[in-house]
């Protein structure tokens, strides 16, 4: 979003509305944002599934759970700023059908390739949607409701991850993962019609052309960086594609930043981050967001493929860290009002690389749920402690007419970090996995070890035919993922470490007070993994 989404066209004057027709308009906008954010969480339950079904790798799994969220980091600002320049409801609706369509799509997908290209599609849909229903809360609202409907709007997107983790989980248990789509069509259908019939247009006046150079080479820029992480573990870092990759990435960074700051109207106004705060706090949920969604990864296979979990299951055993992430979100304010937010945020950080580093030194095939349970709840607590200061260091370094642009770059962040993250840990448990793997199938039948090799799911598909070797195949897999799991974990741990040093260096300084502003999109912990 270019621009501050707060501002106001005559065709979206709050004072035009009654209270029942701005509540209509926060329901209609809230069951759009809840299909968006359903459908980040709804696949993880599914990776044994979706393996088996469409004869697909570990990394191809994780590229049909990652390319959705790609494809929303990507075009999440580029999108916004149309929206808010063509008018919001044409490109929400248009948003609804082309999110609805993909994950038709999806659910009916005969192949991998189909799969990928529909949740490309859905990312598309989802990256028109999520931006769009913010601005339409804040260009519709009145001032004095506008918190508490950014609020509502807020626990939606926290609570709407959680909500779409258990309806998938128990969609897959009693029916098939292609039931998954299900839920983000009947979502999908009713905000449309609420949408159609309730949410007024609003555009924000234009600056200038639009930021066509702006926008393709964020775009590179993002794809460039996602896609270096997610294959680089597995090609070799020093692989010509993985090299290229880096230069394509750096070239189209490089290019956003020269023309941005160029620009009188830009994109997105880089010089916004001098402000210490909105650095660091930006920093803070991109790593903190990417790592919780590399945890997710990790953490449903191991529950289904090592422990036998059903998904279900697996869904309950991670709503203890799910909770007290919840917990420790709104005991955060009160520990910063007492001792600062860069002390606050820094706690939360180490806090969540010593989880890591329990869940890497402690997890185990043989020691089941308790070998990983101390980790997620040291995670959970410190993910909490810091996203909230992390969200309100980024609202407080910008004056209140520039709060559309906070929201912005919350959601950015966050999107980004979920995209950055499920890549780079990923990638680096399907690697370590495969390196493991090879050592421990030496008596295997050769067609049963190629299938081992390409996944944990596709191993224990293997095993049911692979008698008399069935046992040892079972137990190399999971040995193997066990291996890559640690891996990515303390990969996790470096990066929190970098963070914490950041962060206490450069954090948000003591004495920094917000501008009077209504409260932005807060973090929504758990809720985008």
């Amino acid at each position: 979003m270019k621009t501050n989404p707060t501002a106001q066209s005559g065709t979206a004057d709050p004072l035009i509305h009654t209270p029942a027709q701005r509540r209509a308009i926060l329901a209609g906008v809230c069951v759009a944002l809840m299909a968006v954010i359903a459908s980040v969480s709804g696949l993880n339950v599914a990776q044994q599934q979706l393996a088996v079904a469409l004869d697909a790798s570990q990394s191809d799994v994780i590229w049909m759970i990652n390319i959705y969220a790609v494809t929303l980091a990507a075009l999440l600002l580029p999108l916004g700023a149309i929206g808010d320049r063509w008018g919001r409801k044409p490109v929400l609706i248009a948003g609804l059908v082309v999110f609805g369509l993909a994950n038709a799509a999806a659910g009916l997908a005969p192949s991998s390739g189909v799969m990928l290209a529909a949740r490309f599609l859905s990312g598309v849909g989802a990256a028109m949607i999520m931006p769009v229903t913010l601005a339409v809360i804040t260009s519709t609202f009145p001032a004095e409701e506008r918190s508490k409907a950014i609020g509502i709007w807020s626990a939606v997107a926290g609570g709407g991850g959680i909500v779409g983790m258990f309806l998938s989980a128990l969609l897959v248990d009693v029916a098939s993962w292609r039931w998954l789509f299900v839920l983000p069509l009947v979502l999908v259908l009713a905000a449309a019609i609420m949408v159609t019939r309730s949410v007024p247009n609003s555009r924000d006046a234009p600056r200038g052309t639009f930021d066509v150079l702006g926008a393709m080479t964020s775009v590179v820029a993002v794809v460039g960086f996602i896609f270096l992480l997610h294959e680089g573990p597995e090609r070799g870092w020093s692989s010509p594609s993985t090299l290229l990759t880096l230069v394509v990435g750096s070239a189209g960074a490089l290019g956003f930043v020269v023309w941005e700051l160029r620009r009188e109207a830009p994109l997105l106004d880089l010089r916004l981050f001098r402000k210490r705060g909105l650095t660091s706090g930006s920093l803070s949920l991109l790593a903190v967001f990417g790592v919780q969604a590399g945890i997710f990864i990790a953490l449903y296979p191991y529950f289904q493929a090592v422990l036998g979990w059903s998904g279900l299951r697996s869904t309950v055993a991670l709503m203890p860290m799910a909770v007290l992430s919840m917990a420790s979100s709104g005991l955060a304010p009160r520990m910063a009002a007492r001792v600062g937010a860069r002390l606050t945020m820094v706690s939360g950080i180490l806090l969540g690389a010593a989880g890591l580093g329990m869940m890497a030194a402690l997890v185990s095939v043989d020691g089941g749920y308790l070998s990983v349970l101390p980790g997620m709840l040291a995670v959970g607590l410190g993910m909490g402690l810091s996203m909230t200061p992390s969200t309100e260091a980024i609202t407080v370094s910008l004056p209140r007419e520039r709060q559309g642009v906070a929201s912005a770059l919350n959601d950015i962040t966050r999107e980004f970090g979920t995209a950055l993250g499920v890549a780079l840990l990923g990638a680096i448990l399907t690697a370590g996995y495969r390196s493991a793997i090879d050592s421990r199938l030496p008596a295997v039948p050769t067609a049963a070890a190629e299938a081992a090799r390409r996944g944990i799911a596709n191993a224990l598909a293997a095993a049911e035919g692979a008698a008399p070797h069935s046992p040892s195949l079972v137990r190399a897999a999971q040995e193997a993922f066990v291996e890559g799991w640690r891996q990515a974990m303390w990969v996790g741990v470096i990066v929190m470490a970098v963070l914490f040093i950041y962060v206490l260096i450069r954090g948000p300084e003591a004495a920094t007070t917000a501008v009077e502003s209504p409260p932005t999109a807060a973090s929504a912990p758990m809720g985008e993994a």
